[in-house]
């Protein structure tokens, strides 16, 4: 058979002269829309070729093979190696070709006798264009736990009513025809799990085994003044942190923002602006008050006798310049004077003296910044927080609701008051 390579060069070029002209920021709506439509065609049938031509490469490079296999012939040690090298492209978009590829490509056995693929109704919308790369592996990965488990009629069923959902066809159309909303990747993903559901449901049991297995939390290692976060949350405490964010997040219940004016918080009216933070940024600052409602419980654990404090160590003359930096016990990385005035308006200060060696030559009893007759005094004087932007009234400050700590904190993120205080130093 002549190399197809040839022929391939040629529409590479003439599809590259073509796409010169092409100028998609004149484009009217109508016609941008189109076109989109038309290069995502264009591209699913490529995608269709890739997949075909990873898949006959594995083929070529199997175990069983040895040296004689294709990879090993030129020098790597498997097809998704050769396959990175051919194809410029990462390692995980060669294994999800290759994952795709064997599973929609026709079988061989071992008396070279053709059997249909394992997915052959994928594998015909995948090769004619209509199925694309991200939509067939949803559907793939989500019926192959029960492959073996599932009765042939029942897994071709869901196999055509995925296919059918996802490339937007529906009964009694004409052989092409499409409906207007196909379901997208996304959606066919999920609806591929709750068929794999309906065809094994004893198979949930060993996935909720294997998940609380898997189930945990990680802090990483501090990189650019942030903490990485990893790890897996099981479904229903992943749910509880949904609703609990939606709380939060909700316009009736979110914090409200106004500018920096002499508004009363009682009186905000057309005065509250738009929240600045991104929902990721909200999110993370929900988290902070939720582990200060739970640092403040009276519920928490006791550690060495005490309420779980947070011990923050700064050189006093740095504290009284307001310059350098602090310590929290556990974490190798410096924190910023700022976070620092935070800890000590929440915790208050405890001084110790040390000498040239490290010896401890005394040692103060711990103190808050401000008692309660300082507090007083303060309100009598300032009549109220002086930050900017903090509109929480002097005699309210202590029993504010974490919604509202957060609300006021985040609104001059470069300043914290002595209302705020995210992560409590008891």
């Amino acid at each position: 058979m002549n190399s197809p390579a040839d022929a391939l060069d040629t529409i590479t070029g003439d599809l590259a002269g073509a796409l010169a002209y092409v100028d998609l920021r004149g484009l009217a709506d109508e016609a941008l829309v189109a076109t989109v439509s038309t290069i995502e065609r264009l591209g699913r049938r490529v995608d269709a070729l890739r997949v075909a031509a990873a898949a006959e490469v594995g083929e070529r490079s199997r175990k069983e093979l040895g040296l004689a296999g294709l990879a090993a012939m030129k020098g790597c040690r498997n097809a998704s190696e050769l396959m990175q090298r051919l194809t410029l492209a990462s390692g995980g978009s060669i294994e999800r070709r290759l994952a795709l590829g064997f599973q929609t490509r026709a079988q061989l056995s071992l008396a070279g006798i053709e059997f249909p693929a394992r997915f052959p109704r994928v594998a015909e919308a995948l090769e004619s264009g209509s199925l694309g790369v991200d939509s067939a592996a949803a559907i793939v990965n989500g019926l192959l736990p029960v492959i073996d488990h599932a009765a042939i009629d029942d897994l071709a069923a869901a196999e055509r009513e995925l296919v059918t959902a996802a490339t937007g066809a529906a009964p009694g159309l004409e052989a092409g025809a499409t409906t207007a909303v196909p379901c997208t990747a996304d959606e066919s993903r999920v609806q591929a799990q709750v068929w794999r559901a309906v065809l094994d449901p004893d198979g949930l049991e060993p996935a909720e085994e294997r998940a609380l297995a898997r189930r945990g939390f990680r802090l990483g290692a501090e990189r650019g003044g942030l903490v990485s976060v990893s790890g897996g949350l099981l479904p229903e405490i992943a749910g509880k942190f949904a609703r609990l964010f939606d709380a939060y997040l909700a316009p009736r219940t979110a914090p409200a923002f106004v500018p920096d004016s002499d508004v009363p918080v009682g009186q905000l009216g057309d005065a509250a602006v738009k929240d600045p933070r991104s929902f990721d940024q909200r999110r993370h600052d929900i988290l902070a008050s939720i582990i200060d409602a739970a640092a403040r419980s009276g519920e928490t654990p006791m550690v060495g006798g005490a309420a779980p404090t947070v011990l923050v160590s700064v050189r006093r003359d740095d504290l009284a310049r307001r310059r350098g930096a602090g310590f929290i016990d556990g974490v190798p990385s410096p924190i910023p004077m700022r976070a620092v005035e935070q800890f000590v308006c929440s915790g208050g200060t405890q001084a110790v003296e040390l000498d040239a060696r490290g010896r401890i030559l005394s040692l103060g009893s711990p103190q808050r910044c401000f008692t309660p007759q300082l507090r007083r005094a303060i309100t009598l004087r300032d009549g109220g927080c002086l930050i900017p932007g903090c509109q929480i009234p002097a005699g309210c400050a202590k029993s504010t609701t974490s919604n509202r700590m957060l609300s006021v904190a985040k609104r001059t993120p470069t300043t914290v008051c002595s209302c705020a205080g995210f992560i409590t130093a008891r």
